[in-house]
């Protein structure tokens, strides 16, 4: 389903004046729907340098919410892919709400869930939640290095251009250019 969603640009600035562009759909509480959150996910960050940790977050965030929210219900969940500023993705999910709040717990290395959220933590350069009526949104933001230039030095996007003409710039003309034919004018 190539070109079905706004892919984000990850390389260069959204503009002056512009929002970043945003991806957001809403998917059945089931289990069936990860994967294509994750398709939606995907195809929004192509490019993106932290694809894969995003990737891995969207998963462990569309699971909880079926599995700890009321979203699993019956309900739906939200899924938004959205790029804040030059170097950092974001994905939230937006739940029904559940009784309890989103928490790195104590991780028991033989228990065989509860690992989630403390991989999203240790993966990313910060995650955290929001109460959204009636339930809850979970993010996840990662980043990478973008160029920044040095105060006062002027980054090669930023410099004029020169002319490439094979003819000398005005400042080094004579009154004599273009060159006539025949010797040059003495009274000139």
């Amino acid at each position: 389903m190539t070109g079905a969603y706004p892919v984000l640009q990850w390389g260069g600035s959204t503009g002056r004046g512009r929002s970043p562009r945003t991806g957001t759909r809403t998917f059945r509480g089931t289990p069936a729907s990860v994967p294509q959150a994750r398709r939606f996910t995907a195809e929004l960050l192509a490019g993106c340098p932290a694809r894969e940790v995003l990737l891995m977050c969207v998963s462990e965030l569309c699971a909880n919410a079926i599995t700890h929210t009321d979203s699993g219900n019956g309900g739906v969940f939200i899924v938004e892919v959205s790029c804040p500023r030059d170097g950092v993705a974001r994905v939230a999910v937006t739940d029904e709400g559940g009784p309890s709040v989103p928490a790195v717990g104590r991780l028991d290395v033989m228990a065989e869930g509860g690992r989630g959220l403390a991989l999203v933590a240790a993966c990313t350069c910060r995650w955290g939640y929001a109460d959204a009526y009636p339930g809850r949104t979970v993010w996840a933001e990662a980043s990478w290095p973008v160029p920044v230039p040095s105060p006062g030095r002027v980054t090669p996007a930023e410099r004029p251009r020169r002319s490439r003409s094979p003819l000398p710039s005005a400042s080094r003309r004579s009154r004599d250019w273009p060159p006539r034919d025949g010797p040059p004018d003495p009274a000139a």
